[in-house]
């Protein structure tokens, strides 16, 4: 174990006075590059933009999360214009569930809506 003084100050580590052998051997062997990754270019359409969704932990290590990529859709664009259907019925159905019912209910009959209600 080395002293936090020898490594990089811009990355954090879970012992402030501490680093782990492991992470001083990947920042020495990664140098300017440890705890960060390349960013893909969003310019570049032929590119399969396969880092979106990672962070990086104190430690520098990577943790990629599952992100689907339209690789795996019809058309380019087809997830994009689903997730924006989506939204839409969502906000149409709170839309519809959050109207003014005054005067439905009476001691003979319930007028309301019986939809699925608000979850």
């Amino acid at each position: 174990m080395k002293a936090q003084s020898d490594s990089h100050s811009n990355i954090p580590h879970y012992d402030p006075h501490i680093i782990p052998a492991e992470t001083g051997a990947r920042e020495a062997r990664e140098g300017e590059h440890f705890g960060h990754v390349e960013h893909d270019n969003p310019a570049d359409k032929e590119h399969i933009h396969t880092r979106d969704g990672y962070t990086i932990d104190q430690e520098g290590l990577v943790n990629n999360y599952a992100v689907e990529p339209e690789i795996y859709v019809s058309q380019p664009g087809d997830l994009r214009e689903e997730e924006l259907e989506i939204k839409a019925e969502r906000r149409h159905l709170l839309e519809e569930l959050s109207e003014d019912e005054e005067g439905k209910l009476t001691l003979e009959h319930d007028w309301r809506h019986k939809g699925p209600g608000l979850i």
